[in-house]
């Protein structure tokens, strides 16, 4: 905390009003006749750490490596606010000393630390494991604080709100670091740059608090990645953006299994992959909010695997969109513990759009209204598949099928005992292929195509139901063969009214 006063409108630190004399704080003489004069006002300001040097506070004993991988840089440092010395990042790193307690200041002027591979960076990491020769044992933990910029623009950093080039600027930068607390680390620049902050923090498996994302202007794969394999980290710091970059967010809490609560994700505009495999193996969410995801116009692969393997999520958000796009729900929980999935109200469809959604959601009961009369390849390709709770397949409308739409859609559904009605009578493509593979309590079957002609339609699709059931077909159909790839063998065949 700093206390400042104001004196005639200016206002003044204390410790720039005050001298110390034999112990005891006395007011300054050249101030005295002011302050007689003034309106006096005190208070208590909360420190601003964009005001400093990136800065270390180390916690334990042992050393700060400044570690090159393949890409050297140059930085300063000022140990417990002393003279400045200059270090060039090495492969085996530059060691700098450190003990409890100890205070270390950065600064540099790189546009970047990484180049356009990011495996080419320089950074404070320990090495990326213990078998090569580089990985660093005796690295102290810290808290890091202050402004980031002060790695881009040396003394000149304050007010700095942008980057001044390139792209991957601090990518990997703290990539494996001993960083326990970035509370108080200042990301200020408001308008990122391509890759930016991807890896910054990955692998920072002692990392506890993030810190704030002010950004609303984003950037291709700029958080990419950014907290991925963070296991300490509980709580995702807030992402204000509401128009979103490729893959911006991609990865990026990717492996944080104690990661408990999700940010809110107001983004209406969305792109390619942005929030793809965003929260992949977070397996302390349980739930999210029910508007987490408002946007109506999805992007190519928007959400695939967003939520995969999140193992204790139980409740899914809504997902009001009605303009899909190629991929947008791909795998998006995969191996979630949903018991009821959101509703679907799109009605027109997109390349694999619905791939996997569910697959292996053990604990869903009830499937999702799936109203959508206009069909694309590979629509509803495994979309429950391992669902193995899933008794009541929905109704499927289409009359016009698409190449592979319903491939093994309902694969290794072990519960489910009455398939949809399938209205469709010309058959495309693959588009039956293993749609009931293993479905070991399927009893009844209404089909009513007439023309079973494409390739692979019908391939094995009811293989492995049960022995005993009510296949129902079109009056006008005679060529039905019997076994996995038409009427299951010993069940009855039943011709549908007209």
């Amino acid at each position: 905390m700093s206390n400042y006063i104001k004196i005639n409108g200016e206002w003044k630190k204390v410790l720039d009003i005050y001298k110390k004399v034999n112990s005891e704080w006395v007011l300054q003489t050249d101030i005295q006749s002011s302050i007689l004069t003034s309106n006096i006002y005190l208070y208590s300001n909360v420190h601003d750490y964009s005001m400093d040097y990136l800065t270390f506070q180390i916690l334990e004993n042992g050393v700060i490596p400044w570690k090159q991988n393949t890409t050297a840089k140059t930085i300063e440092y000022s140990l417990n606010n002393g003279a400045w010395t200059s270090i060039t990042s090495t492969s085996s790193g530059v060691m700098i000393n450190v003990s409890q307690g100890d205070t270390i200041r950065f600064r540099g002027n790189n546009a970047t630390y990484c180049s356009d591979n990011k495996s080419q960076y320089s950074g404070f990491g320990l090495g990326e494991d213990g078998n090569n020769g580089d990985y660093v044992s005796n690295a102290a933990s810290f808290n890091v604080e202050g402004n980031i910029m002060s790695l881009i623009y040396g003394d000149n950093f304050i007010n700095q709100t942008s980057f001044p080039s390139g792209t991957y600027n601090l990518c990997s930068l703290f990539k494996k670091a001993k960083v326990i607390s970035a509370k108080n680390l200042i990301l200020p620049a408001t308008t990122l740059a391509n890759n930016c902050y991807n890896m910054m923090f990955y692998g920072c498996t002692s990392l506890t608090t993030a810190p704030e994302l002010p950004a609303t202007t984003l950037a291709d794969s700029c958080y990419r990645s950014m907290f991925q394999s963070c296991t300490s980290l509980t709580t995702a710091p807030e992402l204000p953006a509401t128009t979103l970059a490729e893959s911006c967010y991609r990865n990026m809490f990717s492996g944080c299994t104690n990661l408990t609560t999700a940010p809110s994700l107001p983004a209406t505009t969305l792109s390619i992959n942005c929030y793809r495999n965003m929260f992949v193996n977070c397996k302390s969410l349980t739930t999210v909010p029910s508007d987490l995801l408002p946007a109506t116009t999805l992007a190519s692969n928007c959400y695939r695997l967003m939520f995969q393997n999140c193992t204790n999520l139980t409740t899914a958000p809504e997902l009001p969109a009605t303009t899909l796009a190629e991929g947008c729900y791909c795998i998006m929980f995969n191996n979630c513990s949903l018991t009821t999935a959101p509703e679907l109200p799109a009605t027109t469809l997109a390349v694999d759009c619905y791939r996997s959604m569910f697959q292996g959601c053990t604990s869903l009961t009830t499937a999702p209204e799936l109203p959508a009369t206009t069909l694309a390849k590979s629509c509803y390709y495994q979309m429950f598949n391992r669902c193995t709770s899933l008794t009541t397949a929905p109704n499927l409308p289409a009359t016009t099928l698409a190449e592979s739409c319903y491939y093994q859609m309902f694969l290794n559904c072990t519960s489910l005992t009455t398939a949809p009605n399938l209205p469709a009578t010309t058959l495309a493509e693959s588009c039956y292929y293993q749609m009931f593979l293993n479905c070991t309590s399927l009893s009844s079957i209404k089909c009513l195509a007439t023309d079973i002609s494409a390739t692979d339609c019908t391939n094995s699709w009811v293989s492995g139901v049960a022995a005993n059931g009510t296949f129902t077909k079109a009056a006008s159909m005679t060529s039905w063969t019997e076994g996995a790839n038409g009427i299951p063998n010993g069940w009855t065949v039943e011709t549908a009214s007209s």
